[in-house]
């Protein structure tokens, strides 16, 4: 759409409040709010910038919808821009790409990391104790390694089980997870209810902020391993206290003496390229309840009009769409003024007080949201630097592939996933391949099953940025085969293990050794060969086990085995009196599979 067509489609339009879309193709590009429809519209014949001039030629229609007043023009741009996620605004990402820390709503709750809550908790921290009319869900948070370690230290310390509610019922005796102290087993009420909720409690306790309650007897172990003399495991205690330590952050001081609002929130901007990050901090009476980070996509302007770019439209547009869905707290302290005039009056109108604060403790609380952000979107970097390195539009999402057999025999295919550098398992992917002793063609096989199920719509994960393949030249020109066969065009590279080349269509690249980009690719290689090889276990275990060798384990006897434990790598891990367990079994063959495994 030219210059021309914007003004004539503008003298169509009323003057009042509303939003516009810019739409090519039936696809939003761009959402904005007017007090002036026919105003603001007729302006982008004019861009002020060439990206949005860019936006402007692409569109090929401009549609509209008039509101009674500027707040609801306001809140309509925030849900419009969720909707069609346009790809010229500031969007803030869905909080279910994030993990959260969950506990559930039952008689002895369980605690599990999740991208989707259960019950009306999702997105919130929830400080609430005792009975749970729902379940209690903390986050979200941006490092999902971090919340494992914290999640698997506070089910060491306090035994909150981890398993489903179908394991935990009926049950005669305590699993796995209680002989390896990660569980104090209230199925079989090896501890009673009361005290378990206890131990609920304290972990609630730890969200919420209260570090020591974690952190004291982890560095309690540490310092007996050490006086034991037992320095790998203090070691290992020691990482584990250090991110425990760093997970809640500093500055709780700082909140004690925040006026008297019941609720304050705490932002801090970070900007990286087109990439933008909030951190938020919520104080509620005084007590620091909750910390989170969130993504946004941040174009380097936002069209035409009065908005300014950077920091003042990352922070309009980010507490538009993040407080259109949940209440607004009574203060809001930013590090500048977000300069948007309908948010100030939708503020205003809702009794929030805005600060920009430039001294006190109110100034520390906006330097620790800053410190947040920059330290998040600072470790995202590599996912743009990646894409630079490659020429490439983006990286943020890259799907890693790799292939394993024995001499040709249970081969396997794995397709792991990598969102902003993080692993993201629950897009996980494998596939059994046909046996045969040729990693090209079984690379072939894998990529050529996966463009496939792209291009049918039969994958219900969104299309990566990039595919790393696991091997040189000759697997990455089989996977190429495989997609240009298929017609799926997404960028492939290959990285070999041997001089960790990163091998393109066009040339190799041998990075330094502490580049980042490089690192985030060898993260990804590793992980699907980890995953491929794990996989190629499994399924040659299911083949033949050493289990078929044993004297006195029969075909029943096998899968009563596989059926009690759910896998011969779970047999392995059992103890000699959980494998006498199994019906048929006696000590002497229990003791005998425990040896051959």
């Amino acid at each position: 759409m030219n210059a021309d067509g914007v003004r004539e489609r503008a003298k169509s339009l009323p003057r009042e409040p509303g939003v516009y879309q810019f739409r090519a193709e039936g696809t939003t590009l761009y959402v904005g709010k007017a007090v002036d429809l026919r105003s603001r519209v007729r302006s982008y014949a004019d861009p002020r910038t060439a990206r949005i001039r860019r936006m402007v030629d692409r569109a090929d229609e401009i549609e509209i919808a008039v509101t009674d007043t500027e707040t609801q023009a306001l809140l309509l741009e925030a849900n419009l821009i969720k909707r069609h996620q346009p790809r010229y605004n500031v969007r803030l990402k869905d909080d279910k790409s994030y993990p959260m820390v969950q506990l559930t709503d039952h008689e002895a709750p369980r605690i599990e990391i999740t991208r989707d809550p259960d019950g009306e908790a999702q997105g919130a921290s929830s400080a609430s104790g005792g009975a749970a009319s729902g379940p209690t869900v903390f986050g979200p948070f941006t490092n999902k390694g971090q919340v494992e370690t914290v999640v698997k230290a506070l089910r060491e310390t306090y035994g909150v089980r981890g398993c489903s509610d179908h394991k935990y019922s009926g049950r005669d005796r305590p699993c796995l997870d209680y002989e390896m102290g990660l569980c104090t087993a209230p199925c079989t009420r090896e501890i009673d209810l009361e005290s378990y909720a206890q131990d609920v409690t304290a972990v609630e306790r730890f969200f919420e902020g209260e570090t020591g309650i974690l952190a004291d007897p982890l560095r309690r172990e540490m310092e007996a391993a050490a006086e034991d003399q037992n320095f790998e495991r203090a070691a290992n205690l020691r990482d584990r206290l250090e991110t425990v330590e760093t997970f809640h952050g500093e500055g709780g001081e700082a909140v004690q003496s925040v006026g008297d609002e019941r609720a304050v929130d705490v932002l801090g901007v970070a900007i990286e390229g087109e990439d933008a990050t909030v951190a938020r901090l919520r104080a509620e009476r005084g007590k620091l309840v909750d910390r989170d980070r969130h993504t946004l996509e941040a174009p380097a302007a936002e069209g035409a009009g009065t908005e300014e770019g950077g920091v003042p439209a990352v922070l309009a547009a980010f507490i538009v769409q993040y407080y259109a869905e949940r209440d607004l707290p009574d203060a809001l302290l930013l590090p500048e003024r977000h300069g948007d005039d309908e948010v100030a009056a939708w503020l205003e109108a809702e009794g929030v007080s805005v600060r920009v604060p430039g001294a006190g403790r109110e100034a520390k609380l906006v330097d620790l949201a800053l410190k947040n952000a920059r330290r998040n979107v600072g470790g995202r970097d590599e996912c743009g630097m990646l894409a630079d390195a490659l020429e490439i539009d983006a990286a943020r999402r890259v799907e890693g592939f790799d292939v394993s057999h024995a001499q040709g025999k249970s081969a396997v295919g794995s397709d792991v996933t990598f969102v902003d550098g993080s692993a993201e398992k629950a897009d996980y992917r494998r596939k059994k391949l046909t046996d045969q002793n040729d990693d090209y063609d079984n690379m072939r096989a894998l990529l050529e099953w996966r463009a496939s199920r792209a291009v049918e719509g039969r994958d219900d994960r969104p299309d990566p940025d990039l595919l790393l393949i696991d091997g040189g030249e000759g697997q990455l020109e089989a996977a190429r085969d495989a997609l240009a066969a298929v017609g799926w065009d997404v960028p492939a590279v290959a990285l070999a293990k041997a001089e960790e080349r990163v091998v393109t269509p066009d040339r190799t690249f041998s990075w330094p050794s502490d580049a980042p980009h490089l690192h985030l690719l060898q993260r990804v290689r590793d992980e699907a060969h980890r995953f491929a090889v794990q996989y190629h276990q499994t399924v040659r275990d299911e083949v033949k086990t050493v289990l078929d060798d044993v004297p006195g384990v029969g075909p029943e006897t096998r899968k009563r085995l596989l059926g009690r434990f759910g896998s011969v790598e779970n047999v392995r891990e059992a103890s000699v009196d959980d494998i006498e367990s199994v019906e048929g079994i006696g000590e002497k063959t229990a003791e005998t599979i425990k040896s051959r495994l």
